[in-house]
C-alpha cells in the first residue's frame, strides 16, 4: 500500500456506527440523519476506493477488518446508494475486495457474499421495488421508479465503461492502470445482469479491454455466460466483441458452433436460404475471418462429419459455411486481411486455388475444363504420390468436401455438356469412395461409368418408363449391392431431372429410390441445393424449376 494513504481506524468506527443507527433509513429522524452525513459520507467511501484499490484484497480485509460490515449495510440504505455516485463507489470498493483466485472456503464465502451484494445493488433496476421508503424517496425526487432506476443504471454503466476506457489517450493505450483483479471483479458483477439491455455498452468495453495481461482477466463464468446469451438471442452485442469473445475463450467458440450444427440438424430446413440464413446470424462465418476461428471451427465440422458419417445435414452445413465464409472474406473492409490460401496452408496450393474459384466466377462454358483441371490435380495427388496416412487422405477428401458445389456441377455436366467423362467420373468417385483399399475406388469408378453410359443413351429419349432406368441401374447389379449406391443416386437424380424423358417419371422413380434404398434425406439434400444453384443462376428451363419446387414439397413431408 502507498505511504501516508491509510485510512484512520477512528472513522470506520464512526460511521459504522451511523449505518447502525440508520438502518434502513425507516424512520423520519434517520432519513433526516442521513441526509445530512451523505456529503461527508461519500467522501469518506471515495477515500476507502482510493485506499483500497492499490491493495491486495486479503490485506485489505486484514488491514480494515470492518471494512465487510460497513459496507454490506450501506449497501441496503436506499438514501445512501441513491446519492449521487454513492452506489458507483459501494461498487467499485466491493469490486476491490473481491479475490479473483479465492485460495480457501472463506474467500470463496467473500465472494458469494460480494456477488450478493453487487446484484442487491442493482437488483431495483428491474425497476419492480415494493419498498414503501424507496418509492418516497423516489417520489420526492420528481421521479417515478422506472426513471430513477432507469437514469441510476444508465449512469452507473457509462461510469463503468469511462472508467475502462479512459485510460486511452490520443491512441496511446495505458490500460494497465486497472489492475487485472478489478476488470475480473466487473466481469462477474455482470453476471445476474447480462441480459438488462442498459448493460450492453458495459459488455462490449468488457470483451474488448485486455490490459496487456499475460493471462485472461476476465471471468470465465462471465464469457461464458455472454456467450449462452448471445446464442439464445437474448442480448444484441457488434461483432467485434463477439469475434473477441470466441477468441479469448475457446469454449465459447465450440460451443457456438456444436449449437449451430444442432440447430441445422434439428431444425426442418426446406431451402439452401434458410440454411444459410441460419449459419449467417451465428455470424461464425464473419469471425472466421481471423484465422485462429477458422481453424477451430474447420476442426469442429471435421469431427462433426467423422462422427455422423458424413450425413447430408453436417455436409451441407459445412458446404454452406464454406460459402458464406468466402463471403464474408471477399466482403471484408481491412487493408491487410489474410490471402485465402492462408487458411489452408498444409494443401496443395495449386487445387486450393482451383476450388476457390466461385463457379460463378466463370463462364458456364468453362466449367468441365476447369472441374477437368481439378480432378487431374486430385488424382494426381492421390495417385501419384505416397500419401502416409489414412488421416492425410482424409484431409485431401474434407478439402474437397467443403466446395460439394464443384461437385454438384461436375454430376450436372456429365449429363448436362460435351465432356470427356472420365475425369468427372472420377472426381465423383474419390468423393464418395475416397479410400481405395481392396479397390473400392476402382470398382466405384467402373460401376459409374457403366450406368453414366446407360443413362446417356437414354438422353435423348423424350419417353421413358421406370422400368427403363431400372434397366439402367440393374446393368450393374441390385443398386443396393453396388460399390456406392450414393454416387449411383446422384447421377440417377440428376438425369430426371436435366433430361426430357425424366421430367415425365420423376416422382415415381425417386419415390421407388428413396423407399428401396432410405435415402430420402440425401436425395432431398441434394434437390435443395440444386434449386439454390438455379435460382443463383437463373439460366435453367421452368419445367425443370417447377419439376424441383414439386419433388421438394413431397420429399420434405416424408423427410
Amino acid at each position: 500500500m502507498a505511504q501516508g494513504t491509510t485510512v484512520p481506524k477512528l472513522n470506520f468506527e464512526y460511521w459504522l456506527d451511523k449505518a447502525i443507527e440508520w438502518g434502513q433509513a425507516t424512520t423520519l429522524e434517520s432519513q433526516k440523519d442521513v441526509c445530512l452525513h451523505l456529503p461527508q459520507l461519500q467522501e469518506f467511501l471515495h477515500q476507502i476506493y482510493e485506499t483500497l484499490k492499490h491493495m491486495d484484497s486479503i490485506v485489505a480485509i486484514q488491514q480494515f477488518p470492518l471494512i465487510g460490515q460497513l459496507l454490506g449495510r450501506l449497501c441496503w440504505n436506499p438514501f445512501v446508494i441513491g446519492y449521487d455516485e454513492s452506489q458507483k463507489t459501494l461498487m467499485w470498493c466491493l469490486c476491490c475486495l473481491y479475490s479473483s483466485e479465492p485460495q480457501n472456503p472463506v474467500e470463496l464465502k467473500a465472494n458469494s457474499w460480494i456477488r450478493s451484494l453487487l446484484c442487491h445493488l442493482l437488483s431495483s433496476s428491474k425497476w419492480e421495488s415494493n419498498e414503501a421508503e424507496t418509492s418516497t424517496f423516489i417520489s420526492t425526487l420528481g421521479y417515478t421508479s422506472a426513471d430513477y432506476y432507469c437514469h441510476l443504471v444508465k449512469n452507473m454503466v457509462f461510469s463503468l465503461v469511462t472508467e475502462l476506457r479512459g485510460n486511452q489517450f490520443n491512441g496511446l493505450n495505458i490500460q494497465g492502470r486497472v489492475s487485472a483483479s478489478r476488470v475480473n471483479a466487473v466481469s462477474l458483477f455482470c453476471l445476474p445482469l447480462i441480459t438488462l439491455p442498459d448493460l450492453t455498452p458495459l459488455l462490449e468495453t468488457l470483451l474488448l479491454y485486455h490490459g496487456g495481461a499475460s493471462k485472461e482477466i476476465l471471468s470465465s463464468e462471465f464469457l461464458e455466460a455472454v456467450n449462452e446469451a448471445f446464442l439464445k438471442k437474448k442480448i444484441s452485442l457488434p461483432e467485434s466483441a463477439i469475434f473477441s469473445l470466441w477468441l479469448r475463450h475457446l469454449p465459447s467458440l465450440e460451443k457456438a458452433t456444436l449449437y449451430l450444427l444442432d440447430q441445422l440438424v434439428s431444425i426442418q430446413l426446406n431451402s439452401l436460404e434458410e440454411v444459410a440464413c441460419v449459419i449467417k446470424e451465428s455470424l461464425l462465418p464473419q469471425a472466421a475471418s481471423h484465422p485462429a476461428i477458422f481453424r477451430i471451427v474447420n476442426e469442429i465440422f471435421k469431427n462433426a462429419l467423422l462422427e455422423t458419417d458424413g450425413t447430408p445435414e453436417v455436409m451441407t452445413a459445412v458446404q454452406v459455411f464454406t460459402q458464406l465464409f468466402l463471403q464474408a472474406h471477399q466482403n471484408e473492409n481491412r487493408q491487410h486481411k489474410f490471402p485465402l490460401k492462408a487458411y489452408f496452408p498444409r494443401h496443395h496450393q495449386p487445387l486450393v486455388t482451383a476450388l476457390l474459384r466461385c463457379p460463378f466466377e466463370l463462364p458456364t462454358t468453362q466449367w468441365s475444363q476447369h472441374l477437368k483441371h481439378i480432378s487431374d490435380m486430385l488424382k494426381a495427388l492421390v495417385e501419384d504420390t505416397n500419401i502416409s496416412s489414412l488421416a492425410d487422405l482424409f484431409e485431401i477428401w474434407f478439402l474437397i468436401a467443403r466446395f460439394g458445389e464443384w461437385l454438384d456441377i461436375a454430376a450436372e455436366q456429365l449429363l448436362k455438356a460435351a465432356v470427356e467423362p472420365d475425369a468427372l467420373l472420377w472426381l465423383l468417385a474419390f468423393y464418395y469412395c475416397p479410400q481405395n483399399e481392396n479397390q473400392q475406388r476402382t470398382q466405384t469408378m467402373v460401376e459409374a461409368q457403366t450406368v453414366y453410359s446407360h443413362l446417356m443413351k437414354l438422353f435423348s429419349c423424350t419417353v421413358l418408363s421406370v422400368k427403363d432406368l431400372e434397366a439402367a441401374v440393374h446393368s450393374i447389379m441390385d443398386i443396393e449391392q453396388c460399390c456406392n449406391q450414393h454416387l449411383i443416386t446422384h447421377l440417377l437424380t440428376n438425369f430426371l431431372l436435366f433430361s426430357s424423358g425424366g421430367h415425365m417419371i420423376a416422382q415415381e422413380f425417386i419415390y421407388h429410390i428413396t423407399e428401396t434404398t432410405d435415402t430420402s434425406k440425401e436425395v432431398c439434400s441434394l434437390l435443395i441445393r440444386t434449386a439454390y444453384r438455379i435460382n443463383r443462376n437463373g439460366e435453367e428451363n421452368q419445367r425443370t424449376v417447377k419439376l424441383l419446387n414439386e419433388l421438394l414439397q413431397k420429399l420434405t413431408l416424408k423427410v
